[in-house]
């Protein structure tokens, strides 16, 4: 149980009690005659017992150098002590701004235990394996790199790794945000926090305890939680102010109203409204909110100012492959240049390609592997991002690369050139030279995601005035790729930096630009773009700490849902800001008129906290409707 929680349960204890005095003072007082003494010691030890939690929240608050006006609703209680009868009204009061407390602290700590609980590794015991088979159950804290273990089905799994054995039906709805479970076998990618439904399993683990995919999501949604917005950056630099203002309105009252009979009942009103609860709840509520949906969907959010950037974004611009298309390449055309060297192109493209993550590199590697070729690695191996690699082997240095990393190499591209023809056009080529002379070129077909047309088509509908694609990809197949989608701006064969290039020049053009790409060669481009999103995060540390925002999943579709959530978010701030500024004002002017009770103001500051929550709470529903899709 947090603290707060705690703090929670307390503060209706406190609030319980005193309650009961208050009734006791109301009994005495009309059901006991000339027991007016009684009623107004039961009522004063109402007042201090309910006072005492009160001066413990400011204490604690001055203590941690964290100002919430607290100390208003105590000089309001000790203001309605003066004059009063039998106590019960400051009782009353102090109840009900205990209850508005509550609130608060309840609402800090729910939200917290509801991102806990989304971004938490299930506890359990690992099976782990020895060298004789034998197993062992450890905690998943004792679990290391290239342990195995087993997951029977029904469990959780409690550490990332690749399945060695067994295949089975996995739910990464914690993960991913998708509840429909995800075919596995041997080779593929589990991670901690999802769930072996129906096949036993063991697995060689890769990442264990903080280190994994949930360890890490887990730790960035308790930050972002913790950011604030520029402008409740601001009304703290100047919350200091916020005391000697409302004091001094307070004065105001009662130099301009020094005779009247209900002076004093004024003050106290305006010193009870003053108490800015709803205000304080405003902005938290609002965000955690808006994070425990977007976690829920398979969304990372970093910081809660991406969030609210999203909210002004009406530009996005798209990377191609694995973002737009489905990025899963495969070899079609094997075009050497010389006739009969197909086996030598193949074979040169396989070492050069052995160590790459790039969905082309992992294409050449699968159509070697199925044309029987053996695995061979080379004596050195360079990559250069968004153009090619270079590898030594065995004597000879074999480049593989676009047409641009060709040229970088002072390879002779025209005999490229003139061997391409129209259905090359339409296909992702990957050249090859061998020692200086161009080899062949590979042709890898991939195909557009079933939702992209659907999904740029909802962006458009939502107000984003650009939809563009930056590739290193020829600009052919971009051009192809544009057509069926009907961008705005189709840019091919651009390294990072010409990436990076574009984006600025949309921004520089007055847009708020979105990045989206898969987070391996894309890293200048997401930190370039006001909001940068990585696509397909789970499992990819490069993805999760390049990008603003990570899609632990590959649907599109989350794209017009984070916009609808961000401006969701800041509407609901705004309205609650809105409510809690119109709390205060309306009710010092009302106070101030003397057409306002101190108790009565006291009952304003509990409905007004509800309805902050309750409005908040509105965002935690969002999303709702893409939990049942499938999952690529």
């Amino acid at each position: 149980m947090s603290k707060k929680e705690n703090s929670s349960y307390r503060y209706l204890i406190w609030a319980g009690a005193g309650l009961l005095f208050i009734i006791n003072a109301q009994v005495f007082r009309y059901f006991v005659q000339d027991q007016l003494f009684l009623a107004s010691l039961s009522g004063l030890i109402a007042t201090i017992i309910m006072l005492i939690p009160l001066v413990a929240t400011v204490f604690k608050d001055f203590k941690a150098g964290d100002r919430k006006m607290h100390e208003l609703a105590i000089i309001a209680v000790l203001a309605s002590c003066v004059g009063s009868e039998d106590f019960t009204t400051p009782a009353a009061i102090a109840f009900f701004l205990l209850i508005s407390l509550v609130i608060e602290n309840k609402t800090a700590s729910g939200v917290k235990a509801s991102l806990e609980k989304l971004a938490k590794l299930v506890p359990g015991k690992a099976m782990r394996l020895d060298k004789e088979g034998k197993v062992t159950e450890v905690e998943p804290t004792e679990l290391s790199e290239g342990d195995i273990i087993r997951i029977p089905p029904g469990e959780n799994i409690l550490a990332d790794g690749d399945i060695t054995k067994g295949k089975s039906s996995i739910n990464e709805a914690n993960i991913s945000g998708e509840s429909l479970p995800v075919d596995k076998q041997e080779g593929d990618a589990v991670f901690a926090g999802t769930v072996n439904l129906n096949g036993l399993l063991e697995i060689r683990v890769t990442r264990a305890g903080k280190d994994t995919t949930i360890g890490k999501v887990r730790e960035l949604i308790m930050n972002a939680e913790q950011t604030k917005l520029p402008f409740v950056r601001m009304i703290d630099e100047y919350v200091r102010f916020y005391v000697p203002i409302i004091l001094t309105a307070t004065a105001l009252i009662l130099y301009f109203n020094p005779h009247a009979s209900d002076t004093l009942m004024r003050v106290t009103a305006a010193l009870v409204i003053a108490c800015p609860v709803a205000l304080i709840l405003a902005t938290p509520t609002a965000i955690v909110a808006s994070l425990s949906a977007a976690a829920r969907s398979g969304i990372l959010i970093k910081d809660i100012n991406h969030i609210e950037s999203m909210a002004r974004a009406d530009a996005f611009m798209f990377d191609k492959t694995g973002t737009l298309t489905s990025g899963t390449l495969s070899v079609e055309l094997v075009a050497p240049l010389q006739e009969g060297d197909e086996i030598s192109l193949i074979k040169a493209a396989a070492i050069a390609e052995s160590a790459s993550s790039h969905p082309v590199a992992r294409a050449v590697r699968r159509f070697a592997e199925d044309a029987g070729f053996e695995e061979v690695h080379p004596d050195h191996l360079h990559e250069e991002p968004g153009r090619g690699m270079r590898a030594e082997w065995d004597g000879h240095t074999i480049l593989a690369g676009n047409l641009k990393w060709m040229e970088d190499n002072n390879i002779n591209t025209e005999y490229f050139d003139a061997a391409l023809d129209d259905i090359a056009l339409s296909m992702s080529l990957l050249y090859i030279s061998i020692d200086g002379i161009p080899t062949g070129w590979l042709g890898l077909s991939d195909s557009l995601r079933p939702d992209s047309a659907d999904t740029l088509e909802d962006l458009r509908n939502r107000g984003i005035r650009y939809l563009g694609i930056v590739s290193g990809d020829r600009q052919s197949v971009v051009d192809h790729v544009g057509s069926k989608l009907a961008l705005n701006g189709r840019n091919g064969g651009c390294s990072p930096e010409d990436k990076v290039k574009h984006l600025t020049a949309l921004k520089e053009k007055g847009y708020h630009v979105v990045f989206v790409g898969d987070g391996v060669n894309d890293g200048p481009a997401l930190a370039t773009a006001d909001i940068g999103i990585a696509m397909g995060a789970a499992g990819s540390d490069i993805a999760v700490e390049s990008a603003s925002i990570a899609l632990m999943n590959n649907n599109l579709n989350r794209l017009p849902f984070l916009t609808q959530l961000s401006r969701a978010m800041r509407s609901v701030v705004l309205q609650n800001l809105a409510l809690g500024i119109f709390i205060i004002l309306g009710g010092m002017i009302l106070a101030a008129m003397g057409m306002l009770q101190p108790v009565i103001a006291a009952a304003f500051q509990v409905v007004g906290s509800l309805a902050v929550v309750m409005n908040s709470a509105r965002l935690v529903r969002q999303g709702e409707n893409l939990s049942g899709d499938s999952h690529e």
